[in-house]
């Protein structure tokens, strides 16, 4: 029955060379029967309803097991106007009162800074409700006023992160500052790329752990291969490739209105505005217009696969870094406050750029990519290896790797990672051989196997795909970046010249 599905999910009805292609997996994985729309609404019925009731008897019983000082004694029958009450309350009032009063006296002795943050705290929280409390509160009144402002400020609990925070360079806690460590490398990137011949062995081997933001556009344009060691002739190179392609923008873009193109611009036009929608750079016209050319010119040029949705995340990247060498902040920033030679040098690198790495993954998008099919499978049959116990839950609850990992090889997991994690992936994707094809399994790999406790928690297929097409990445990081690659290269290690460790 899957061997069936398979077979269907891959045909094609491509008309011409350089057609648009269907790629069902860039935003969602294969069509499935089980994935309609009955198929939720019936399960969401059955699963809501436990959880609502579970949480209310959940409350209730704590409820029951609570008891509060003013309680005490109470009932709600209980006569309020009897003389007996009247004087157990006015007992107690008198006695909380000068408790009450006895605090407020402790506390004006405390030095400036206590009474400025006692000011601050709203009255309902300076309430002693019981004498028991006192001793509390005489204890540790400064823990119970810090406690306080904390509940006022405790949302969100993690610090909101800028999805492109400063290229990458920081981890999810903020931007430290720069370590002796991180300036001795930098220096010795600064050392390299000012050689008359750039070793470029050497400044992979730096690479890999990361690239400073000082010296990542640069680094990334050497080890694309688009521009050369020598430095003599880097000027001239840059000067002639950039005027190469606004020749190809003059020689092809006004066809983009013609018949034979209009499936490709029109897939373009649309894809263009869902690239990173919360990043507001990328929801400039500006900008834009510059995807929209660069993303036409690669498909009039590659007639062998045209242009495939997906293919405008992997612009991206290239796109933040080169904007870098010009503007601290890039997230808000307004391109049109750059100077016309600035934005044709960052359209025009950013699509040569782009280029270099789709000329070594081209088999991922041509008909029926096959280099994804490739890749699924090889994925497939290393995690059975790995991890046997989470290969068996997804054969357990009929889940095709193909569902899910589709979309890891057709973006190169820019869907499942904050884009400063993606920059930072390609620091080290760039200083690997075959970084983007072959290392990127190992990665996607590695990415799996790191969310297995959730995966080997949720007992059926629609919770597994909702998992997977949601992985809590938002707050990620350089560190979590740095162990991913770390567990990454430890499985190349262990299996890319073993190739019969991929077999059972």
């Amino acid at each position: 029955m899957a061997a069936e599905n398979s077979k269907q999910f891959w045909k094609r009805s491509a008309k011409l060379p350089g057609s648009i292609q269907p790629v069902y997996g860039a935003q969602h994985p294969p069509l499935d029967p089980r994935l309609t729309k009955n198929f939720i609404k019936e399960r969401s019925k059955v699963s809501t309803v436990p959880l609502k009731n579970k949480k209310a008897s959940s409350f209730h019983e704590f409820a029951r097991n609570t008891s509060d000082a003013w309680d005490i004694g109470d009932d709600e029958e209980e006569d309020f106007s009897s003389p007996s009450f009247q004087t157990l309350n006015s007992k107690v009032a008198l006695a909380t009162a000068a408790q009450v009063l006895e605090n407020h006296s402790k506390l004006r002795v405390k030095p400036e800074r206590s009474q400025s943050t006692t000011s601050d705290v709203p009255a309902s929280y300076k309430v002693i409700k019981s004498s028991s409390d006192a001793q509390l509160s005489r204890n540790s009144s400064d823990t119970c006023l810090r406690n306080t402002l904390h509940k006022q400020q405790s949302l969100p609990l993690r610090p909101i992160i800028p999805l492109v925070a400063r290229i990458s360079d920081q981890n999810a806690s903020g931007a430290p500052p720069m370590t002796v460590r991180e300036k001795t490398r930098l220096e010795k990137f600064r050392q390299l790329l000012s050689s008359h011949n750039t070793d470029l062995d050497e400044l992979r081997k730096c690479s890999w752990p990361g690239v400073p933001r000082e010296v990542r556009p640069v680094t990334w344009r050497l080890l694309s291969g688009y521009l050369p060691a020598n430095t003599e002739r880097r000027k001239l190179t840059l000067q002639r490739k950039r005027e190469e392609y606004f020749g190809f923008i003059e020689q092809y873009y006004d066809s983009r209105n013609e018949e034979h193109h209009q499936d490709t611009y029109r897939q373009i036009h649309i894809d263009i505005p869902r690239t990173n929608p919360l990043i507001p750079l990328f929801q400039q016209p500006l900008v834009q217009e510059i995807f929209e050319r660069i993303l036409f010119i690669w498909a009039i040029r590659h007639p062998a696969s045209g242009y495939v949705q997906g293919i405008n995340d992997l612009v991206t990247p290239f796109f933040v870094v080169f904007l870098s060498e010009y503007v601290e902040d890039v997230e808000n920033f307004d391109v049109t406050n750059l100077s016309q030679d600035m934005l044709r040098s960052i359209e025009a690198d950013s699509f040569w750029c782009m280029s270099k790495l789709l000329d070594g993954i081209q088999d991922n998008y041509t008909f029926a990519q096959p280099g994804i099919q490739k890749k699924v499978k090889a994925l497939e049959e290393l995690v059975s290896r790995i991890d046997e116990q989470v290969h068996n839950h997804f054969r357990r609850y009929e889940v095709e790797y193909l569902q899910f990992a589709f979309r890891w090889m057709n973006n190169l997991l820019m869907r499942e990672l904050p884009l400063r994690c993606t920059i930072r992936l390609w620091d080290t994707y760039q200083s690997e051989p075959e970084g983007f094809s072959h290392f990127h399994l190992y990665v996607c790999a590695a990415f799996l196997i790191k969310w297995r406790k959730e995966i080997l928690d949720e007992e059926d297929f629609q919770g597994l795909l909702m998992l997977l097409q949601n992985l809590p990445t938002i707050h990620w990081g350089n560190e979590e970046i740095g162990l991913l690659l770390a567990e990454a290269y430890r499985l190349k290690y262990m299996f890319a010249d073993a190739p019969n460790h991929y077999r059972r």
